[in-house]
């Protein structure tokens, strides 16, 4: 990735600024230039939607040349556009990002989408206690406190740096969160735990080094290595369960492509779960792996 000085040209528009950093994006070898060159536009000018727009004709604010000219130039070293802004917006709630925690996807609001719903029908009307492994930005855990108001939320991570990022997402969104540091399920041990929700580190060791340099280079390794297969993580949870009461009645994992059929057979292998149920996210890539087990079937286990 190219360590190029973007200098801005003087007496331009914003709408020729933005072309301006278009193009030294795409030289640079940016993935998706004009979107990442909005994005930290509208950062820059703190403005959005009718209000960025608007503003496309007008004079560049030359008191704001500098903050673009380091916001670019950070972009085409490969930084994330995210980091550079310090968020990121999940399920229609603003999150900040930092270095320590993984940017939240929009595939993983798929997954909250199937969580919710198939708690509605298995505690309709109850307040379950969810917990959410591995919460980096705490985007789940936030999430679904939001949405679900009733709920007992609990987020576990390792990193102490994540969790005091998620900490403070969870205060900007008004929502209260038993956060605990520890690896996957244990600090939760003894607790009660009727849904559990990870979106844990996926990818192949091995994989690692042909992701996309703004993802190798600058996300969180630890959100990202799962170990030889990528498998590592979930069967880790599923041994830990024994640390648990009881299994929870809703488990729910996202997962890297191709992998839905081996965590699909993880999950029937425990036996705690009569439905698995696999949901594909908007590219239909079978992308989060559910294991479902109703009050009906608790009584019969």
């Amino acid at each position: 990735m190219s360590r190029a000085q973007f200098v801005m040209t003087p007496e331009q528009s914003c709408r020729e600024a933005f072309v301006e950093a278009s193009s030294f994006l795409e030289k640079c070898g940016v993935y998706e230039p004009q979107n990442n060159a909005r994005l930290l536009l509208e950062h820059v000018l703190g403005r959005e939607g009718a209000e960025y727009y608007m503003m496309q004709p007008e004079p560049f604010p030359s008191e704001l040349r500098s903050r673009w000219e380091d916001a670019v130039t950070r972009k085409a070293a490969g930084e994330p556009a995210q980091y550079i802004i310090g968020s990121q917006e999940f399920y229609g709630l603003p999150f900040e990002v930092t270095p320590a925690v993984l940017i939240p996807r929009p595939e993983t609001e798929l997954l909250v989408e199937a969580v919710l719903r198939e708690a509605d029908r298995v505690f309709p009307g109850g307040a379950p206690l969810a917990v959410d492994i591995g919460t980096g930005s705490g985007a789940i855990a936030v999430t679904m406190a939001s949405q679900r108001p009733r709920w007992q939320v609990g987020a576990g991570d390792i990193s102490a740096a994540a969790l005091q990022v998620a900490a403070r997402n969870a205060a900007a969104n008004g929502v209260q969160i038993d956060f605990r540091e520890g690896d996957l399920l244990a600090p939760f041990a003894g607790a009660r735990v009727d849904i559990l929700v990870s979106n844990p580190p996926y990818i192949p060791a091995a994989d690692i080094a042909g992701l996309q340099p703004e993802v190798r280079d600058h996300e969180p390794r630890t959100a990202l290595d799962g170990g030889p297969d990528g498998l590592g993580p979930y069967r880790i949870m599923l041994e830990q369960l024994a640390l648990l009461p009881a299994p929870p009645q809703i488990i729910g994992f996202e997962l890297g492509q191709g992998q839905a059929g081996d965590i699909a057979a993880l999950l029937e292998s425990a036996g705690y779960w009569p439905e698995i149920i696999v949901v594909p996210d908007l590219a239909g890539i079978e992308r989060h792996v559910l294991g479902v087990r109703t009050s009906e079937q608790v009584t019969k286990m």
